[in-house]
């Protein structure tokens, strides 16, 4: 049967290229960067090299790279971390609805600890705008938190417009670049960003790695404590095979991404014609332009979204109905609710993001099965179209 993995926002394969690097470091060069030996010497002109790597695509100083366990751990740095640095300045955070658990979870956590959260709500293509942001702040706003792609429905934010407004009223800014870094241009510079979340697993490196930009200059509250890792940010012996697999990954993704970029585009329009051409009751979530090139995010009505993706995966064809951080839960996608459609709107839905493997004979075979199979299950079914 054959197998096509669509799935690529909750993770990605590992890339070949990648492999190798990880493969030799985790099996020859495996010192620990902070011993003084050649062993760790060899590690620790590799780890920087990585830095240096993840800079270029940032187009940051690698001094502004500080490496982590992956986007959750960067987020939860980034918010909570920022937030007690700079408690005597204010005690008011400032984040979108349609954020990932990762900063949503952080910002509740900040309220555990006394901390006001206001939350700017998204348009109906779950777009953030500078205006919205610009209301919510007040004079004892620190943080804002808006994210760059948003992890569901692929809609892409203006961040320089919001960086610029925030930086005018001399306030932190963050936002989560997991979807976005490797895949489409991030330029920290350009975009008046003080920090920003990635994740190695998400451009086709390993697990269990990513990496927070921090500013020059922004002072953050530790949260894991031990040793003078990372330049006192995030102690613990440095995942060193990990590093600099996401540095590979990274440097590959600067060579390769806008065109990249491009066939994605091509293939994921190529695939929403088809099901729109072939099939009623199917609308688009998420900004018809604006939006992450991979990333395909449908509501068809009158079914479950879990249903599709079970019959779907019978026929070796792998999509999801949401964030992957949130599968397991019965209740309706918090992202989809945030933009207005209704809780069985909402779970009627899948994300289709396509990835680096995927090739044109996927997209014809993938069509010809998602039309038979939301054809089989409606029959099935009796399920009859809202007018």
């Amino acid at each position: 049967m054959k197998r096509i993995y669509f799935d690529h926002s909750a993770t990605t394969p590992v890339d070949e290229r990648v492999a190798v690097v990880i493969n030799e470091f985790m099996l020859e060069k495996f010192g620990n960067p902070s011993s003084i030996h050649s062993f760790g010497r060899e590690a620790k002109v590799a780890l920087e090299e990585a830095r240096e790597q993840v800079a270029l695509l940032l187009n940051c100083s690698p001094e502004e790279v500080y490496f982590t366990s992956g986007g959750t751990e960067s987020d939860n740095i980034a918010l909570i971390g920022c937030a007690l640095q700079h408690r005597e300045r204010g005690d008011h955070v400032v984040i979108s609805n349609v954020e990932h658990p990762a900063v949503r979870n952080s910002a509740e956590e900040l309220e555990r600890l006394g901390f006001s959260v206001s939350f700017v709500a998204a348009d109906r293509h779950g777009e953030i705008h500078t205006g919205a942001v610009a209301e919510a702040l007040t004079d004892r706003t620190i943080l804002v938190s808006v994210m760059h792609v948003n992890n569901e429905i692929g809609t892409v934010s203006d961040i320089g417009a919001i960086g610029a407004l925030v930086r005018e009223r001399g306030i932190i800014f963050h936002t989560d670049t997991v979807q976005s870094f490797g895949k489409m241009p991030v330029d920290v510079q350009a975009m008046a960003i003080d920090m920003a979340a990635i994740s190695g697993h998400k451009i086709y490196g390993p697990k269990g790695v990513g990496a927070l930009f921090i500013r020059r200059g922004i002072r953050i509250h530790p949260r894991v404590f031990g040793g003078h890792h990372e330049r006192d940010i995030r102690a613990g012996t440095e995942n060193l095979s990990g590093i600099v697999g996401l540095g590979k990954a990274a440097l590959l993704c600067r060579d390769e991404m806008e065109g990249e970029a491009r066939r994605l585009t091509d293939l994921r329009e190529e695939l929403y014609r088809r099901l729109t051409d072939e099939l009623d009751g199917v609308t688009l979530n998420g900004h018809p332009t604006h939006r992450l090139p991979g990333n395909l995010n449908l509501t068809f009505h009158s079914l479950e979204g879990e249903s599709i993706l079970m019959a779907l995966d019978l026929e070796g064809i792998a999509v999801s109905t949401g964030s992957a951080c949130s599968s397991g839960s019965n209740e309706p996608s918090p992202v989809l609710t945030a933009i207005g459609l209704s809780p069985e709107e909402a779970q009627s839905s899948l994300r289709i993001t396509l990835g680096r493997e995927n090739t044109e004979q996927d997209i014809d075979y993938a069509g010809r099965v998602i039309i038979d199979v939301v054809n089989r299950l409606r029959a099935t079914a009796g399920a009859e179209l809202p007018a």
